[in-house]
């Protein structure tokens, strides 16, 4: 069971019910059950291709992401790995344990000193193989700030962008596209020079499975320019917050004096996971609990995302609404939590007049914002309209659900496949 307190949750049929269909999602997210469906000892077949890996001399890794460790221990029960690099978040203890493969655990959501040495370690490695090799890219989302080579900019540079950009309400893709160009690595360059073959398997978290947004498309392309990562920040307007040095470094890009991002992929990479994979399994299961299901998938800003799910609650009994997306929030308090507590707490706030539901959401890595939780449970019980308003204010939902015995635990999932959530009615 991957929900550590699902006893202490499950304290209604009801939310028995939605916590039972909440684990099916994370177990459809399991690397586990992921990568054996495209790898075999001696081919790698997807999308109609068919990669022959018995040609090569020898087999490697390089994992960066949230699922890094779960991914190589899928990928080595299968294929003999001669050796490799994984790149996971600091905390999270790595479930393969073989001295193949050399370990980093780096900051995140912002980079730190051991994001940047996993970083030169992992363009080491890539540099260093053959022509008759094959490199196996493992890549999931969170790997952006987990492998960081700031570009002409100070590391703190780099981390004051990334705190700055993650408080300002902009959406994963346009996040990327200003890291992208304050990179060495990203959107490409890690394999613009490499001698061997590569492959990348990606599980992705971000909308529409934009594979040059997904830990930055390292081991892809960009289609963005400086003038875009420039157009973000006035978008924002977060010129007068941002180093002066980083405006340089666009500056000097948007004028011609520093190379563009690759425009092309060198290798090929492929999405073997997304946020369907969770909601497929979360509609068979409700579906074996009797329930009629609607699923939709959830973008944008939080407060229009309440809205767009507050319609889509039925009319009728026995449904089951399941969420999927990865909702944005602007942080404007100093409280604990994230965006699935604070949409649970929103939808809780908006849903007081109606009949009895359960609504839950939670993040499929097990950390939701900066709580030690990964989301939230709660039945639409009568709270004071002004509680719920000065926690929201504050961005204070993970000690509101504290307060009501309400956040879903599960520590580190190694794995990242967005957010999941559920309406029961």
């Amino acid at each position: 069971m991957i929900i550590q307190n699902f006893e202490e949750l499950a304290n209604t049929k009801k939310k028995k019910d939605c916590l039972e269909i909440l684990e099916s999602g994370l177990q459809a997210a399991n690397p586990e059950n992921i990568i054996s469906n495209y790898v075999t000892p001696n081919e790698i077949k997807i999308n109609g291709r068919i990669f022959n890996i018995e040609k090569y001399a020898s087999i490697h890794t390089v994992a960066f992401g949230k699922a890094g460790d779960s991914m190589t221990r899928a990928i080595n029960s299968i294929i003999s790995i001669k050796s490799g690099i994984i790149v996971i978040p600091k905390g999270t203890k790595a479930k393969i344990k073989s001295k193949k493969f050399q370990i980093f655990n780096s900051g995140h959501p912002k980079p730190d000193k051991t994001s940047v040495k996993a970083a030169k370690e992992v363009i080491k490695f890539v540099q260093n193989r053959k022509s008759r090799e094959l490199i196996i890219f493992l890549v999931s989302g969170g790997g952006s700030s987990l492998l960081a080579m700031p570009d002409e900019i100070t590391l703190s540079d780099k981390v004051h962008v990334t705190d700055i950009l993650l408080k300002s309400g902009a959406t994963i893709q346009e996040f990327n596209c200003v890291r992208k160009h304050l990179s060495k690595i990203k959107g490409g360059k890690l394999v613009e020079n490499m001698k061997c073959d590569g492959i990348g398997l990606i599980m992705s978290d971000v909308e529409k499975d934009d594979l040059s947004s997904i830990a930055s498309g390292t081991t892809y392309m960009d289609d963005t320019t400086y003038q875009n990562a420039m157009d973000i920040i006035e978008k924002y307007r977060l010129k007068t917050r941002i180093p002066i040095e980083v405006l340089q470094i666009l500056g000097n890009g948007l004028h011609n004096q520093k190379t563009e991002t690759p425009k092309i992929a060198k290798i090929e990479n492929y999405i073997i996971a997304n946020n369907n994979n969770c909601l497929k399994a979360m509609e068979a299961t409700a579906k074996t609990k009797g329930y009629k299901v609607i699923k939709m998938q959830i973008f944008g800003e939080i407060k229009d995302t309440v809205k767009k799910i507050l319609e889509n609650i039925s009319e009728e009994e026995n449904t089951c609404l399941i969420l999927g997306g990865e909702p944005t929030v602007r942080v404007s308090g100093k409280g604990q939590g994230g965006r699935n507590q604070e949409l649970v707490l929103r939808l809780l706030k908006n849903t007081q007049k109606l009949k009895k539901i359960t609504i839950a959401s939670m993040g499929t890595d097990g950390v939701d914002g900066n709580s030690n939780f990964a989301g939230a449970i709660i039945e639409n019980i009568k709270v004071d309209l002004n509680i719920m308003k000065e926690f929201l204010k504050n961005n204070d939902s993970a000690r509101f659900f504290q307060k009501q015995k309400a956040n879903i635990k599960t520590d580190f999932t190694h794995m990242n496949l967005m957010d999941i959530g559920i309406i029961l009615k």
